[in-house]
């Protein structure tokens, strides 16, 4: 399944002008702790999916149980509002992690425990 399919609630915006963050929100507590479980979402993939960024433009992955809520912030390419800033309010760039594969199957598994 892709990440859109599992959370109902995925955004972005500014986190400042240089980075922007990610936010990714479950509304089931049981698919929130297998993706969690399964790892699908960490520096090296966010890295990987936005244009093979090096980790240091990756913060730490923040998994927040309370809220069934992932978290994540990128350095930006370009500051927010530059010449070259194609996104000045980061409002779009959760579009790569809207495609990220989660497996089924491993989901399943975790929701029968």
């Amino acid at each position: 399944m892709k990440m859109n399919e599992l959370a109902p609630v995925i955004r972005s915006k500014n986190a400042g002008p240089y980075w922007f963050t990610v936010d990714i929100i479950f509304d089931s507590l049981a698919i929130y702790n297998a993706v969690k479980k399964l790892n699908v979402i960490n520096k090296e993939v966010i890295a990987k999916i936005y244009n093979n960024r090096d980790l240091n433009d990756v913060s730490d992955v923040i998994y927040f149980d309370a809220g069934k809520a992932i978290k994540f912030n990128v350095r930006r390419p370009h500051s927010s509002g530059s010449p070259y800033d194609t996104d000045v309010l980061g409002m779009q760039q959760h579009a790569p992690v809207l495609e990220i594969d989660v497996p089924l199957h491993s989901i399943f598994t975790q929701l029968q425990v």
